[in-house]
Protein backbone atom coordinates (compact mmCIF):
# COMPACT_ATOMS: atom_id res chain seq x y z
CA UNK A 1 0.00 0.00 0.00
CA UNK A 2 1.20 3.79 -1.04
CA UNK A 3 1.93 5.62 2.02
CA UNK A 4 -0.14 8.43 2.53
CA UNK A 5 1.22 12.02 1.12
CA UNK A 6 2.12 14.35 3.34
CA UNK A 7 0.29 17.71 2.77
CA UNK A 8 2.28 20.89 3.84
CA UNK A 9 0.51 23.68 5.80
CA UNK A 10 0.89 26.13 2.31
CA UNK A 11 1.99 26.41 -0.96
CA UNK A 12 4.11 28.41 -2.18
CA UNK A 13 3.65 28.65 -6.14
CA UNK A 14 7.37 30.35 -7.15
CA UNK A 15 10.65 31.16 -5.04
CA UNK A 16 9.87 34.61 -6.15
CA UNK A 17 6.74 35.01 -4.27
CA UNK A 18 5.84 36.50 -0.65
CA UNK A 19 3.16 34.97 -0.02
CA UNK A 20 1.88 31.15 0.25
CA UNK A 21 -1.64 29.83 -0.16
CA UNK A 22 -3.01 28.23 3.36
CA UNK A 23 -3.87 24.10 2.22
CA UNK A 24 -5.85 24.07 5.63
CA UNK A 25 -6.74 26.33 7.94
CA UNK A 26 -3.93 27.86 9.71
CA UNK A 27 -4.49 29.18 13.72
CA UNK A 28 -2.45 31.71 15.60
CA UNK A 29 1.18 29.74 16.04
CA UNK A 30 0.84 27.44 13.38
CA UNK A 31 3.87 26.96 10.99
CA UNK A 32 3.66 27.03 7.48
CA UNK A 33 6.68 27.12 5.03
CA UNK A 34 9.30 28.28 8.28
CA UNK A 35 6.87 31.38 9.13
CA UNK A 36 4.91 31.76 12.27
CA UNK A 37 1.44 31.86 11.79
CA UNK A 38 0.37 35.08 13.35
CA UNK A 39 -3.40 35.05 13.10
CA UNK A 40 -6.12 32.99 11.44
CA UNK A 41 -6.05 32.09 8.24
CA UNK A 42 -9.06 30.40 6.29
CA UNK A 43 -8.19 27.57 4.10
CA UNK A 44 -7.00 29.05 0.67
CA UNK A 45 -6.43 32.57 2.17
CA UNK A 46 -2.57 33.83 1.98
CA UNK A 47 0.27 33.95 4.27
CA UNK A 48 2.84 36.66 4.16
CA UNK A 49 6.11 34.69 3.72
CA UNK A 50 8.28 38.17 4.26
CA UNK A 51 8.04 41.66 5.78
CA UNK A 52 5.58 43.75 2.93
CA UNK A 53 5.86 47.71 3.50
CA UNK A 54 2.61 49.67 2.84
CA UNK A 55 2.42 50.33 -0.87
CA UNK A 56 4.83 47.76 -1.55
CA UNK A 57 3.86 44.59 -4.48
CA UNK A 58 2.28 42.31 -3.24
CA UNK A 59 3.91 38.93 -5.71
CA UNK A 60 1.86 35.53 -6.44
CA UNK A 61 3.09 33.36 -9.39
CA UNK A 62 5.94 35.97 -9.42
CA UNK A 63 3.45 38.54 -10.79
CA UNK A 64 2.39 41.49 -9.00
CA UNK A 65 -1.44 41.27 -7.92
CA UNK A 66 -1.55 44.72 -5.81
CA UNK A 67 0.00 47.14 -3.14
CA UNK A 68 -0.27 46.19 0.37
CA UNK A 69 -2.22 48.85 1.95
CA UNK A 70 -0.41 49.07 5.24
CA UNK A 71 2.92 47.47 6.29
CA UNK A 72 2.67 43.83 6.51
CA UNK A 73 4.28 41.26 9.13
CA UNK A 74 5.45 37.40 8.34
CA UNK A 75 2.81 35.36 9.03
CA UNK A 76 -0.25 37.52 8.99
CA UNK A 77 -3.65 36.88 6.80
CA UNK A 78 -3.65 39.43 3.27
CA UNK A 79 -6.67 39.78 1.55
CA UNK A 80 -8.69 42.65 1.33
CA UNK A 81 -8.31 44.47 4.74
CA UNK A 82 -4.71 45.07 3.53
CA UNK A 83 -4.04 43.93 -0.09
CA UNK A 84 -5.39 46.97 -2.74
CA UNK A 85 -5.73 46.82 -6.23
CA UNK A 86 -4.06 48.94 -8.84
CA UNK A 87 -4.32 49.28 -12.10
CA UNK A 88 -2.55 47.20 -14.20
CA UNK A 89 0.88 48.45 -15.29
CA UNK A 90 2.91 45.55 -16.67
CA UNK A 91 5.53 45.31 -19.25
CA UNK A 92 3.89 44.60 -22.61
CA UNK A 93 6.32 42.56 -24.39
CA UNK A 94 5.15 41.14 -27.96
CA UNK A 95 5.58 38.25 -29.24
CA UNK A 96 8.79 37.03 -26.96
CA UNK A 97 7.42 34.26 -25.56
CA UNK A 98 5.79 32.59 -29.36
CA UNK A 99 7.24 29.28 -29.51
CA UNK A 100 7.08 26.76 -32.65
CA UNK A 101 4.38 24.25 -31.60
CA UNK A 102 5.26 20.16 -31.58
CA UNK A 103 2.71 19.38 -33.63
CA UNK A 104 1.45 15.20 -33.20
CA UNK A 105 1.58 13.84 -36.81
CA UNK A 106 -1.63 13.82 -39.29
CA UNK A 107 -1.87 9.79 -39.00
CA UNK A 108 -1.12 9.55 -34.99
CA UNK A 109 -3.63 12.28 -33.76
CA UNK A 110 -6.41 11.40 -31.16
CA UNK A 111 -9.73 10.68 -32.49
CA UNK A 112 -13.36 10.70 -31.53
CA UNK A 113 -16.81 9.81 -33.60
CA UNK A 114 -18.63 12.76 -34.51
CA UNK A 115 -21.12 14.06 -37.11
CA UNK A 116 -19.37 15.27 -40.52
CA UNK A 117 -21.15 17.84 -41.75
CA UNK A 118 -20.64 19.16 -45.61
CA UNK A 119 -19.23 21.94 -45.34
CA UNK A 120 -16.02 19.46 -43.38
CA UNK A 121 -16.39 20.32 -39.85
CA UNK A 122 -17.46 18.50 -37.15
CA UNK A 123 -19.62 17.98 -34.82
CA UNK A 124 -20.31 16.49 -31.40
CA UNK A 125 -23.78 16.73 -31.08
CA UNK A 126 -26.72 16.63 -33.20
CA UNK A 127 -29.02 18.98 -32.54
CA UNK A 128 -32.19 20.60 -33.76
CA UNK A 129 -32.06 24.63 -32.65
CA UNK A 130 -35.10 26.96 -32.34
CA UNK A 131 -33.53 30.25 -32.49
CA UNK A 132 -35.64 33.46 -31.21
CA UNK A 133 -34.78 36.81 -32.86
CA UNK A 134 -36.39 38.81 -30.24
CA UNK A 135 -37.89 38.22 -26.68
CA UNK A 136 -41.14 39.05 -28.10
CA UNK A 137 -40.86 35.29 -29.85
CA UNK A 138 -39.41 33.41 -26.89
CA UNK A 139 -42.60 32.12 -25.71
CA UNK A 140 -43.51 30.33 -29.20
CA UNK A 141 -39.76 29.12 -29.83
CA UNK A 142 -39.94 27.39 -26.05
CA UNK A 143 -43.15 25.98 -27.02
CA UNK A 144 -42.18 24.56 -30.36
CA UNK A 145 -38.96 22.92 -28.34
CA UNK A 146 -41.33 21.24 -25.54
CA UNK A 147 -43.65 19.74 -28.00
CA UNK A 148 -40.60 17.26 -28.47
CA UNK A 149 -39.83 15.60 -25.15
CA UNK A 150 -38.99 11.50 -24.80
CA UNK A 151 -41.63 10.04 -26.30
CA UNK A 152 -41.72 12.04 -29.50
CA UNK A 153 -37.91 11.62 -29.89
CA UNK A 154 -38.14 8.06 -29.50
CA UNK A 155 -38.28 7.21 -33.54
CA UNK A 156 -35.38 9.77 -33.67
CA UNK A 157 -32.26 8.16 -31.66
CA UNK A 158 -29.38 10.24 -33.85
CA UNK A 159 -30.97 13.26 -32.63
CA UNK A 160 -29.69 14.42 -29.43
CA UNK A 161 -33.22 16.64 -28.82
CA UNK A 162 -34.78 19.96 -29.93
CA UNK A 163 -33.49 22.96 -28.01
CA UNK A 164 -35.07 26.75 -27.73
CA UNK A 165 -32.44 29.63 -28.04
CA UNK A 166 -34.53 32.36 -26.61
CA UNK A 167 -33.32 35.51 -24.65
CA UNK A 168 -34.25 38.78 -23.88
CA UNK A 169 -33.25 41.70 -26.52
CA UNK A 170 -33.26 41.88 -30.18
CA UNK A 171 -35.82 45.16 -30.34
CA UNK A 172 -35.20 48.77 -28.60
CA UNK A 173 -31.58 48.79 -29.67
CA UNK A 174 -29.78 50.39 -32.25
CA UNK A 175 -28.58 48.91 -35.63
CA UNK A 176 -25.42 49.96 -35.69
CA UNK A 177 -24.34 49.12 -32.76
CA UNK A 178 -22.35 47.17 -30.54
CA UNK A 179 -25.05 44.92 -29.21
CA UNK A 180 -26.94 44.71 -31.99
CA UNK A 181 -23.88 42.98 -34.25
CA UNK A 182 -23.17 41.07 -31.28
CA UNK A 183 -26.74 39.03 -31.52
CA UNK A 184 -26.02 38.99 -35.10
CA UNK A 185 -23.34 36.71 -34.84
CA UNK A 186 -24.64 34.81 -32.04
CA UNK A 187 -28.12 34.23 -33.92
CA UNK A 188 -25.67 33.77 -37.06
CA UNK A 189 -23.08 31.64 -35.07
CA UNK A 190 -25.85 29.18 -33.33
CA UNK A 191 -27.32 28.31 -36.79
CA UNK A 192 -23.90 26.92 -38.45
CA UNK A 193 -22.32 25.74 -35.17
CA UNK A 194 -21.71 22.27 -35.96
CA UNK A 195 -23.32 20.68 -33.13
CA UNK A 196 -26.88 21.56 -35.37
CA UNK A 197 -28.08 19.68 -37.97
CA UNK A 198 -31.22 21.83 -38.58
CA UNK A 199 -32.30 25.12 -37.08
CA UNK A 200 -35.77 27.46 -37.62
CA UNK A 201 -35.89 30.86 -36.44
CA UNK A 202 -38.67 32.38 -35.28
CA UNK A 203 -39.14 36.17 -35.05
CA UNK A 204 -42.38 38.35 -34.37
CA UNK A 205 -42.05 40.41 -37.94
CA UNK A 206 -41.70 44.21 -36.89
CA UNK A 207 -38.11 43.85 -34.74
CA UNK A 208 -34.90 45.37 -35.05
CA UNK A 209 -33.35 42.31 -35.56
CA UNK A 210 -35.01 41.39 -38.93
CA UNK A 211 -34.35 37.58 -40.05
CA UNK A 212 -34.22 38.51 -43.75
CA UNK A 213 -32.04 41.41 -42.80
CA UNK A 214 -30.01 38.76 -41.01
CA UNK A 215 -29.68 36.28 -43.67
CA UNK A 216 -28.84 38.60 -46.43
CA UNK A 217 -25.59 40.29 -44.42
CA UNK A 218 -24.82 36.68 -43.92
CA UNK A 219 -25.31 35.00 -46.79
CA UNK A 220 -27.29 32.09 -45.57
CA UNK A 221 -29.67 30.55 -47.57
CA UNK A 222 -33.26 28.67 -46.70
CA UNK A 223 -33.52 24.67 -47.16
CA UNK A 224 -35.46 21.66 -45.82
CA UNK A 225 -32.79 21.93 -42.91
CA UNK A 226 -33.12 25.96 -42.24
CA UNK A 227 -36.09 27.52 -42.22
CA UNK A 228 -37.87 30.61 -40.89
CA UNK A 229 -40.84 32.48 -39.88
CA UNK A 230 -42.53 35.26 -37.94
CA UNK A 231 -45.97 35.41 -35.59
CA UNK A 232 -47.40 38.34 -37.37
CA UNK A 233 -47.11 36.56 -41.06
CA UNK A 234 -48.56 33.12 -39.55
CA UNK A 235 -51.66 34.90 -37.63
CA UNK A 236 -50.64 34.73 -34.01
CA UNK A 237 -49.15 32.62 -31.35
CA UNK A 238 -50.99 29.10 -31.59
CA UNK A 239 -50.48 29.32 -34.98
CA UNK A 240 -47.01 29.95 -35.36
CA UNK A 241 -46.50 27.05 -32.68
CA UNK A 242 -48.38 24.72 -34.61
CA UNK A 243 -46.85 25.60 -37.74
CA UNK A 244 -43.30 25.24 -35.70
CA UNK A 245 -44.23 21.62 -34.33
CA UNK A 246 -44.63 20.82 -38.24
CA UNK A 247 -41.64 22.53 -39.61
CA UNK A 248 -39.61 20.68 -36.84
CA UNK A 249 -41.79 16.89 -38.02
CA UNK A 250 -40.45 17.36 -41.44
CA UNK A 251 -36.52 18.44 -40.43
CA UNK A 252 -36.40 15.23 -37.68
CA UNK A 253 -35.91 12.41 -40.90
CA UNK A 254 -32.91 14.60 -42.51
CA UNK A 255 -31.49 15.26 -38.87
CA UNK A 256 -31.97 11.53 -37.95
CA UNK A 257 -29.89 10.25 -40.99
CA UNK A 258 -26.40 11.40 -39.50
CA UNK A 259 -24.22 9.59 -37.82
CA UNK A 260 -21.00 9.07 -35.70
CA UNK A 261 -18.12 8.58 -38.09
CA UNK A 262 -14.15 8.92 -36.65
CA UNK A 263 -12.23 12.15 -36.78
CA UNK A 264 -9.25 13.19 -35.56
CA UNK A 265 -9.12 16.06 -33.31
CA UNK A 266 -8.04 18.84 -35.31
CA UNK A 267 -12.18 18.81 -35.86
CA UNK A 268 -12.61 19.88 -32.22
CA UNK A 269 -13.06 23.36 -31.14
CA UNK A 270 -12.31 23.98 -26.79
CA UNK A 271 -13.99 26.53 -24.84
CA UNK A 272 -12.23 27.54 -22.16
CA UNK A 273 -14.06 28.63 -19.02
CA UNK A 274 -13.89 29.06 -15.15
CA UNK A 275 -16.56 30.67 -12.84
CA UNK A 276 -17.20 30.01 -9.20
CA UNK A 277 -13.06 30.89 -8.87
CA UNK A 278 -10.87 30.16 -5.52
CA UNK A 279 -7.40 30.43 -4.76
CA UNK A 280 -6.49 27.11 -6.29
CA UNK A 281 -8.38 27.29 -9.64
CA UNK A 282 -4.81 28.32 -10.62
CA UNK A 283 -2.81 26.29 -8.90
CA UNK A 284 -4.79 22.94 -9.98
CA UNK A 285 -8.11 23.17 -12.19
CA UNK A 286 -6.50 25.68 -14.59
CA UNK A 287 -3.12 24.56 -15.21
CA UNK A 288 -4.15 21.13 -15.55
CA UNK A 289 -6.94 22.43 -18.28
CA UNK A 290 -4.22 24.19 -19.85
CA UNK A 291 -2.37 21.39 -20.06
CA UNK A 292 -5.49 19.54 -21.89
CA UNK A 293 -5.77 22.29 -24.34
CA UNK A 294 -2.00 22.16 -25.28
CA UNK A 295 -2.47 18.62 -25.85
CA UNK A 296 -5.51 19.31 -28.06
CA UNK A 297 -3.59 22.27 -30.06
CA UNK A 298 -1.01 19.29 -30.66
CA UNK A 299 -3.11 17.40 -32.13
CA UNK A 300 -4.14 20.11 -34.63
CA UNK A 301 -7.56 21.35 -32.70
CA UNK A 302 -8.50 24.77 -31.22
CA UNK A 303 -8.42 26.28 -27.89
CA UNK A 304 -10.47 29.40 -26.93
CA UNK A 305 -9.85 31.51 -24.07
CA UNK A 306 -12.53 34.45 -22.96
CA UNK A 307 -13.35 36.60 -20.21
CA UNK A 308 -11.70 39.42 -21.32
CA UNK A 309 -12.07 41.06 -17.63
CA UNK A 310 -10.90 38.41 -15.80
CA UNK A 311 -7.61 38.35 -17.63
CA UNK A 312 -7.23 41.85 -16.67
CA UNK A 313 -3.24 42.16 -15.14
CA UNK A 314 -2.12 38.82 -16.98
CA UNK A 315 -2.99 40.18 -20.45
CA UNK A 316 1.32 40.28 -20.93
CA UNK A 317 1.60 36.96 -20.40
CA UNK A 318 -0.82 36.52 -23.56
CA UNK A 319 0.82 38.99 -25.73
CA UNK A 320 4.31 37.79 -24.91
CA UNK A 321 2.66 34.52 -26.98
CA UNK A 322 1.28 36.42 -29.81
CA UNK A 323 2.28 35.09 -33.23
CA UNK A 324 2.54 38.64 -34.02
CA UNK A 325 2.43 42.06 -33.00
CA UNK A 326 -0.56 42.50 -34.88
CA UNK A 327 -2.54 40.02 -32.81
CA UNK A 328 -0.76 41.35 -29.89
CA UNK A 329 -2.19 44.59 -30.31
CA UNK A 330 -5.79 42.95 -30.88
CA UNK A 331 -5.77 42.30 -27.88
CA UNK A 332 -4.88 45.28 -26.27
CA UNK A 333 -7.47 47.09 -28.13
CA UNK A 334 -9.88 44.93 -26.38
CA UNK A 335 -8.19 45.67 -23.15
CA UNK A 336 -8.57 49.99 -23.79
CA UNK A 337 -11.85 49.21 -24.67
CA UNK A 338 -12.86 47.54 -21.52
CA UNK A 339 -11.41 50.12 -19.43
CA UNK A 340 -12.83 53.20 -21.21
CA UNK A 341 -16.44 50.58 -21.25
CA UNK A 342 -16.42 50.45 -17.26
CA UNK A 343 -14.84 53.97 -16.33
CA UNK A 344 -18.01 55.71 -18.89
CA UNK A 345 -20.29 53.53 -16.54
CA UNK A 346 -18.20 54.32 -13.10
CA UNK A 347 -16.83 51.03 -12.57
CA UNK A 348 -13.67 49.29 -12.21
CA UNK A 349 -11.90 46.50 -13.39
CA UNK A 350 -11.67 45.70 -10.24
CA UNK A 351 -14.82 45.01 -10.07
CA UNK A 352 -13.96 41.09 -9.71
CA UNK A 353 -13.53 38.83 -8.17
CA UNK A 354 -16.88 38.29 -6.44
CA UNK A 355 -17.66 37.86 -2.80
CA UNK A 356 -17.74 34.41 -3.47
CA UNK A 357 -14.62 34.53 -5.20
CA UNK A 358 -12.87 36.44 -2.50
CA UNK A 359 -14.51 33.63 0.41
CA UNK A 360 -12.63 31.01 -1.63
CA UNK A 361 -9.27 33.41 -0.96
CA UNK A 362 -8.98 35.80 -3.98
CA UNK A 363 -8.66 39.17 -3.58
CA UNK A 364 -8.01 41.51 -6.63
CA UNK A 365 -8.69 40.55 -10.47
CA UNK A 366 -4.87 40.45 -11.06
CA UNK A 367 -4.37 38.14 -8.93
CA UNK A 368 -7.65 36.00 -10.02
CA UNK A 369 -6.56 37.08 -13.54
CA UNK A 370 -2.94 35.32 -13.47
CA UNK A 371 -4.74 32.18 -12.10
CA UNK A 372 -7.24 32.33 -15.09
CA UNK A 373 -4.89 32.85 -17.68
CA UNK A 374 -3.40 29.31 -16.71
CA UNK A 375 -6.29 27.70 -18.62
CA UNK A 376 -4.55 28.66 -21.97
CA UNK A 377 -1.64 26.48 -21.78
CA UNK A 378 1.56 27.44 -23.00
CA UNK A 379 1.19 27.27 -27.29
CA UNK A 380 1.24 30.42 -29.26
CA UNK A 381 -1.40 32.93 -29.47
CA UNK A 382 -2.89 32.55 -33.27
CA UNK A 383 -5.26 34.86 -33.17
CA UNK A 384 -8.09 37.83 -31.43
CA UNK A 385 -11.62 37.62 -31.97
CA UNK A 386 -14.38 39.74 -31.35
CA UNK A 387 -17.30 37.94 -29.18
CA UNK A 388 -18.90 35.27 -31.31
CA UNK A 389 -16.70 36.13 -34.54
CA UNK A 390 -16.72 32.82 -36.65
CA UNK A 391 -13.08 31.58 -35.60
CA UNK A 392 -10.99 30.37 -38.70
CA UNK A 393 -7.47 29.96 -36.95
CA UNK A 394 -6.16 27.11 -35.61
CA UNK A 395 -4.09 26.95 -31.99
CA UNK A 396 -4.85 28.61 -29.31
CA UNK A 397 -7.01 31.72 -29.58
CA UNK A 398 -8.83 34.66 -27.82
CA UNK A 399 -12.04 35.45 -28.24
CA UNK A 400 -13.52 39.00 -26.28
CA UNK A 401 -16.43 38.57 -23.89
CA UNK A 402 -17.51 39.61 -20.53
CA UNK A 403 -16.34 37.64 -17.59
CA UNK A 404 -20.27 36.48 -17.32
CA UNK A 405 -19.79 33.06 -17.87
CA UNK A 406 -23.37 32.06 -19.27
CA UNK A 407 -22.97 35.21 -21.59
CA UNK A 408 -19.12 34.11 -22.60
CA UNK A 409 -19.57 30.72 -23.56
CA UNK A 410 -22.64 31.57 -25.66
CA UNK A 411 -20.03 33.79 -27.41
CA UNK A 412 -17.60 30.97 -27.69
CA UNK A 413 -20.34 28.52 -29.25
CA UNK A 414 -21.69 31.26 -31.61
CA UNK A 415 -17.62 31.47 -32.50
CA UNK A 416 -17.46 27.81 -33.50
CA UNK A 417 -17.03 25.80 -30.38
CA UNK A 418 -18.28 22.04 -30.07
CA UNK A 419 -16.97 21.36 -26.77
CA UNK A 420 -16.52 23.53 -23.30
CA UNK A 421 -14.66 22.66 -20.50
CA UNK A 422 -15.54 24.85 -17.05
CA UNK A 423 -13.48 24.56 -13.85
CA UNK A 424 -14.85 26.00 -10.70
CA UNK A 425 -13.42 26.14 -7.33
CA UNK A 426 -16.81 27.07 -5.18
CA UNK A 427 -19.10 25.01 -7.30
CA UNK A 428 -20.64 25.80 -10.46
CA UNK A 429 -23.45 23.50 -12.52
CA UNK A 430 -23.34 25.19 -15.45
CA UNK A 431 -23.94 23.19 -18.39
CA UNK A 432 -24.90 24.35 -22.41
CA UNK A 433 -26.70 23.33 -25.72
CA UNK A 434 -26.33 22.49 -28.29
CA UNK A 435 -22.49 22.12 -27.00
CA UNK A 436 -21.63 19.87 -24.19
CA UNK A 437 -19.63 21.31 -20.78
CA UNK A 438 -17.48 19.03 -18.31
CA UNK A 439 -16.82 20.63 -15.22
CA UNK A 440 -13.94 20.14 -13.48
CA UNK A 441 -13.53 20.76 -9.80
CA UNK A 442 -10.64 22.80 -8.26
CA UNK A 443 -10.80 21.19 -4.92
CA UNK A 444 -11.54 17.87 -3.24
CA UNK A 445 -13.82 18.86 -0.58
CA UNK A 446 -15.99 20.50 -3.35
CA UNK A 447 -15.48 17.62 -5.41
CA UNK A 448 -16.74 15.59 -3.48
CA UNK A 449 -19.68 17.59 -1.89
CA UNK A 450 -21.10 17.83 -5.63
CA UNK A 451 -19.83 14.65 -6.91
CA UNK A 452 -23.44 14.70 -8.85
CA UNK A 453 -21.68 17.66 -11.25
CA UNK A 454 -17.88 17.45 -11.40
CA UNK A 455 -16.56 15.19 -14.29
CA UNK A 456 -12.86 16.04 -13.25
CA UNK A 457 -11.40 16.18 -9.59
CA UNK A 458 -8.43 18.08 -10.39
CA UNK A 459 -8.06 18.65 -6.32
CA UNK A 460 -6.19 15.73 -6.57
CA UNK A 461 -3.18 18.12 -6.97
CA UNK A 462 -2.56 18.69 -3.78
CA UNK A 463 -5.00 16.05 -2.08
CA UNK A 464 -3.53 13.19 -3.33
CA UNK A 465 0.16 14.61 -5.40
CA UNK A 466 -1.58 14.00 -9.09
CA UNK A 467 1.08 15.63 -10.88
CA UNK A 468 -0.58 18.61 -13.13
CA UNK A 469 -0.03 16.64 -16.43
CA UNK A 470 -1.79 13.38 -15.00
CA UNK A 471 -5.10 15.69 -14.57
CA UNK A 472 -4.54 17.17 -17.71
CA UNK A 473 -4.38 14.17 -19.79
CA UNK A 474 -7.41 12.77 -17.80
CA UNK A 475 -9.32 15.83 -19.01
CA UNK A 476 -8.13 15.56 -22.59
CA UNK A 477 -9.16 11.60 -22.72
CA UNK A 478 -12.46 12.31 -20.98
CA UNK A 479 -13.43 15.74 -23.92
CA UNK A 480 -12.39 13.25 -26.34
CA UNK A 481 -15.40 11.00 -25.20
CA UNK A 482 -17.69 13.43 -24.39
CA UNK A 483 -16.99 14.37 -27.70
CA UNK A 484 -17.77 10.65 -29.10
CA UNK A 485 -21.28 10.93 -27.12
CA UNK A 486 -20.44 10.36 -23.62
CA UNK A 487 -22.70 12.33 -21.72
CA UNK A 488 -20.98 15.03 -19.22
CA UNK A 489 -22.68 15.36 -15.76
CA UNK A 490 -24.60 18.42 -16.45
CA UNK A 491 -26.00 16.89 -20.13
CA UNK A 492 -27.33 13.83 -17.80
CA UNK A 493 -28.63 16.55 -15.37
CA UNK A 494 -30.77 18.12 -18.49
CA UNK A 495 -28.79 21.56 -17.84
CA UNK A 496 -28.30 24.23 -20.84
CA UNK A 497 -31.79 25.33 -21.95
CA UNK A 498 -31.78 28.56 -19.94
CA UNK A 499 -27.66 29.39 -20.45
CA UNK A 500 -28.05 30.62 -23.73
CA UNK A 501 -27.10 34.85 -22.55
CA UNK A 502 -26.17 36.57 -25.60
CA UNK A 503 -24.17 39.87 -24.28
CA UNK A 504 -26.20 43.27 -24.53
CA UNK A 505 -24.10 46.30 -24.55
CA UNK A 506 -25.67 49.20 -25.42
CA UNK A 507 -28.76 51.61 -25.34
CA UNK A 508 -32.24 49.90 -24.40
CA UNK A 509 -34.44 52.89 -26.39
Amino acid sequence: MDAPVAIPAAVRLDPRDNVATAIRALSVGDVALGVKVAEQIPRGHKIALAPIAAGAEVVKYAQGIGAASTDIAPGQHIHTHNLAFHASRQDHRFCEAATATDYVPEGERATFMGYHRQDGRVGTRNYIAVITSVNCSATAGRLIAEHFGSVQMAAFPNVDGVAAFVHGTGCAMAPDSDGFENLQRVMWGYARNPNCAGVLMVGLGCETMQIDFLLECYGIERGPLFRTMNIQNMGGLRRTVEAGVKIIEQMLPHANEATRAPADASHLMLALQCGGSDAWSGVTANPALGYAADLLVKNGGTAVLAETPEIYGAEHLLTARARDEATARKLMDRIAWWEAYTGKHGGSMDNNPSPGNKEGGLTTILEKSLGAVAKSGTCTMEGVYRYGEPITAKGFVFMDSPGYDPASITGEIASGCTLAAFTTGRGSVFGSKPTPCIKIATNTEMATRMIEDMDVNAGRIISDGASIEEVGAEIFDLLLRVASGEPSLSEAQGLGDYEFVPWQVGAVM
